[in-house]
């Protein structure tokens, strides 16, 4: 099982960052109080889970929603940025953080009814939206399945099926290795740690899930902002499609980067969500295609 936690720790850190970036990134989440503000934080019973959750500043409700095996304290450049103009809420998805899930199963879908479900518990009926990575596939999800809770979505690095078409060969392999193996080795274990099920339970859900049709996202009837890096580890076609496929979409491809765009590329993040959130959405067509 040794195998499964070092293969896991490698790939979040090759998910999230560059190598570049990813020291300051690691040193700042482990610096930083989102994930553990006890002024702030608290616990929502939903859905058979006691699901922990932070909110920050006043404004417009604005959801932001984690990556796979990730927690508040991914968005820690996020966080205080959006916080100036909006209310904030964030919490700890399903089996993540400190959000304990010991069943069995998991998906996506499980996730964003959590998050639904959490919105009403708050009292909220219509947010904004921004997921990374397995946070914007629940964001399309709320979208599919809640139109009305969201009133606009920024996803960037979603896929909606998990296969070679859509994931790098090269990521994809990889995962698909590190999952093989982990429960292989899971099997021949005899007493196997609650956390080791769960980290599995994580992979498995990474390798083989989701499973949204294209056209499905006809459902989307929000503003949505689709971004994706230009050698991220959802191919850039597999992008194109998805913001293709949403009637009112803008598409944002960030050139020279991968995966961690919330990361390496914070700033223009922010600044690029931030206007796309404070602006009306432009239907550009005919002789607007000239400006």
């Amino acid at each position: 099982m040794k195998y499964l936690k070092n293969s896991i720790s490698i790939l979040l850190l090759l998910l999230t960052a560059t190598f570049s970036r990813a020291q300051d990134f690691e040193k700042d989440m482990d610096t930083t109080m989102y994930g553990r503000n006890k002024a702030v934080g608290k616990y929502a019973e939903l859905r058979g889970i006691k699901m922990y959750y932070e909110v920050y500043g006043k404004g417009e409700p604005l959801l932001i929603i984690h990556g796979n095996t990730g927690s508040i304290k991914n968005f820690v450049y996020q966080i205080p940025f959006f916080a100036k103009n909006y209310q904030v809420i964030i919490a700890d998805s399903r089996a993540q953080g400190k959000t304990i899930d010991h069943a069995d199963s998991l998906s996506y879908e499980m996730i964003s009814d959590d998050l639904n479900a959490l919105l009403d518990h708050l009292k909220l009926k219509n947010v904004n939206v921004i997921g990374w990575s397995d946070g914007g596939i629940e964001g399309l999800l709320l979208a599919m399945n809640h139109p009305d809770k969201v009133k606009k979505l920024a996803v960037t690095g979603a896929n909606l099926w998990p296969d070679s078409t859509a994931v790098d060969p090269f990521v994809y392999k990889m995962i698909m290795d590190v999952n093989i193996k982990g429960a292989d080795s899971l099997k021949r274990m005899k007493n196997p740690t609650p956390e080791m099920k769960n980290q599995l339970k994580l992979m498995h859900l990474l390798s083989y899930e989701p499973h949204i049709k294209l056209e499905a996202l006809k459902k989307i009837t929000c503003p949505t902002l689709v971004i994706g890096g230009d050698h991220d580890v959802i191919v850039t076609k597999h992008t194109l499609a998805i913001a293709e496929a949403i009637t009112k979409s803008y598409l944002w491809i960030l050139p020279n980067s991968g995966h961690g765009t919330p990361i390496v590329y914070k700033d223009m993040f922010n600044q690029v969500v931030g206007d796309f959130f404070a602006k009306p959405f432009r239907k550009i067509d005919k002789y607007d295609r000239f400006r």
